[in-house]
């Protein structure tokens, strides 16, 4: 309520959502506030009547791209629906759902039991149809098919390429499954092993077969959804249907073969990146030259960095990238080892892209580091230079994998680099395409990048990002925050916590600004001298452990501390009436405070404040 009692857009948004005016509200005081409150009772309703309505949101939520009507139904969904089975226990809930009325009928597999099975209660499906040749239970599926898969690879000595995306298409592709070895003519095998595994498994639903070293064999493993008399036929038709998919990548390989990588960098003139950013030249002359200087900085080659990031967007140009363009960058990593680029120049052009996802696999040599990051961060500033920040779920230059992807990086390779340095250098580099806010923007977004990374500790990140006006060295701030968490397990974390953040709220209080320094003359009471002694000694005693990084032993060391600051607040009088006196408390205080400062801000822990409020 505002100052004149009348009921603020909280209060009425509040009780519009209840269905009801706010003066009908309750109050609720608790020991933090009073609170208005909404009580109303839900009556219980026969499930068959609750049932339906369920089932219907659900199929609304489902996400399906494209819903289609079929005969002359209003109906709506990704295929027609011929039967529906709604039983609860032994009863067929009434309704009608997708424009079909429920009933105890459903149907087995199409070809094995096409007729209408009748179902005795909801508890017998799963069995009733697993007789007539349907898993319908999609865990059960999967786990069959993957253990299909494996047996049936290890039956023609190799063992199965199977990620889990595509065992999930497969799953859903199938309602009975039957595992079919076949293979392929070995000449095959000359293209690259990703070009052919990813020609199988995107095009065909097959799973490659590799060797126990990893090289890839010429056989594949199919799901059929049949259990056929004559398997013989099924492989046949597989290996003729799969032998024109591989011709077609061996002759994108070979036609790329013909042109070195590097004759292809002009051509990347003509390939834009964004209108505002230039072209893909542009962007690999930008990316080369902040990879060359990333590349220094972590002890790489600098000159294999920059050729790496020139090279980057050669593969582009390629038909092979053309025809599978989740192969950009392995396919520059094999042309460029080809045309004899240094082996680790060729292993950077793959690495430029990762981590592709959450979980997925890093950059390993220098080079590949240098130019992920400074790609990924070319990226980044651009696009929020030219005011395409993403909104909602829309991200069309995938903006948040690349902010999480730097940081990761720098995070797990614990590299010595200082990322607010590495914006304002790629925005040097981005010159007058990008507005002025655009490293301030970028930089706001990674840190809330940051933030979710830590979203079970957010206490500690808190407590750590305190102390930090700008992101700097990440693998540092990773090292504050395990410090942190571990001085979070020490019995004396709570009344530290709580100490420190007392010392807060006392300076802010005394609105005395600038603090003097400690004058040791002034200091009266037993316990005030001892708590100065004591801080003279630990700074003595961490500033090598600081100076090493060593944060964890640097919070344990300061542990020590509890004693003297619980005493000197029982024996002690901050707030004196003599100014000096006060003063000169305050600031040894303060130091207390600015030894944990130079780790983290530990009094926003969460100990802190619960020992505060009580």
């Amino acid at each position: 309520f505002d100052t004149d009692g009348r009921p603020t857009k909280a209060a009425l948004g509040f009780a519009r959502a209840c269905g009801v005016e706010v003066g009908q509200l309750g109050r609720a005081q608790t020991d933090k506030a009073e609170f208005l409150v909404f009580d109303r009772v839900e009556r219980g309703q026969a499930a068959a009547a609750v049932l339906p309505g369920v089932a219907e949101r659900a199929l609304n939520r489902l996400p399906l791209s494209k819903r289609m009507r079929w005969g002359s139904g209003e109906a709506r969904f990704a295929r027609p629906a011929r039967w529906l089975v709604f039983m609860l226990g032994r009863r067929v809930v009434p309704c009608s759902l997708l424009g079909v009325a429920a009933g105890n009928k459903s149907r087995g597999h199409r070809f094995h039991h096409p007729r209408p099975i009748a179902l005795a209660g909801a508890a017998e499906y799963v069995d009733t149809l697993k007789a007539a040749r349907v898993l319908v239970d999609i865990g059960a599926r999967r786990a069959t098919i993957q253990r299909q898969v494996e047996e049936a690879a290890a039956a023609v000595g190799g063992r199965a390429d199977m990620d889990d995306g595509l065992l999930d298409e497969v799953t859903g592709l199938v309602e009975w499954p039957v595992p079919i070895a076949a293979g392929f003519e070995e000449k095959y095998l000359a293209a690259p092993a990703e070009v052919l595994a990813l020609t199988m498994k995107k095009h065909q639903r097959y799973f490659p077969v590799r060797a126990a070293g990893g090289e890839l064999l010429n056989r594949f493993i199919t799901i059929a959804n049949i259990d056929s008399d004559e398997p013989a036929v099924i492989r046949a038709g597989n290996e003729r249907v799969a032998r024109p998919r591989l011709a077609d990548a061996m002759f994108f390989w070979r036609l790329d073969g013909k042109r070195r990588l590097a004759e292809r960098m002009d051509e990347t003139r003509e390939l834009v990146f964004q209108k505002d950013l230039g072209s893909m030249h542009d962007k690999a002359e930008r990316v080369a030259q902040a990879a060359g200087m990333i590349a220094t900085a972590i002890g790489g080659d600098a000159a294999v960095a920059r050729r790496a990031g020139l090279l980057s967007r050669c593969d582009l140009m390629t038909a092979s990238v053309g025809e599978f363009a989740e192969l950009q960058g392995v396919i520059g990593r094999h042309l460029a080892r080809r045309d004899g680029e240094a082996a680790e120049a060729c292993q950077a052009l793959e690495e430029l892209y990762l981590p592709r996802f959450a979980g997925d696999r890093l950059p390993q040599s220098r080079a590949g580091i240098a130019v992920a990051v400074a790609d990924k961060l070319d990226t980044l500033l651009g696009v929020f230079g030219v005011g395409l920040a993403p909104s909602g779920d829309k991200d069309p230059f995938a903006l948040r994998r690349a902010a999480l992807g730097v940081l990761r990086i720098l995070r797990e390779h614990e590299l010595a680099l200082n990322l607010s340095d590495l914006l304002e250098q790629t925005a040097a580099l981005l010159g007058e395409r990008i507005n002025a806010d655009a490293v301030g923007l970028a930089h706001g977004f990674m840190l809330e990048r940051l933030r979710g990374m830590y979203n079970a500790q957010a206490d500690t990140f808190n407590a750590v990002a305190a102390r930090q006006a700008r992101l700097g060295n990440i693998a540092d701030f990773e090292r504050r925050c395990q410090a942190v968490e571990a001085f979070k397990r020490l019995p004396q974390c709570r009344a530290l916590s709580a100490a420190n953040k007392r010392i807060g709220n006392i300076i802010k209080k005394s609105s005395i600004g600038a603090l003097p320094a400690i004058r040791a003359e002034l200091l009266r009471e037993k316990a005030e001298v001892a708590l100065y002694e004591q801080v003279r000694a630990m700074k003595k005693q961490i500033a090598p452990l600081l100076a090493r990084a060593e944060y964890a032993a640097t919070l344990e060391a300061l542990a020590a501390l509890r004693e003297p600051v619980d005493t000197f607040f029982d024996e002690v009088m901050v707030v004196a009436e003599d100014k000096a006196l006060r003063d000169n408390r305050l600031a040894l205080l303060s130091s207390v405070q600015n030894l944990f400062g130079q780790v983290a801000d530990i009094s926003l822990l969460r100990r802190a404040a619960d020992a505060a409020d009580e």
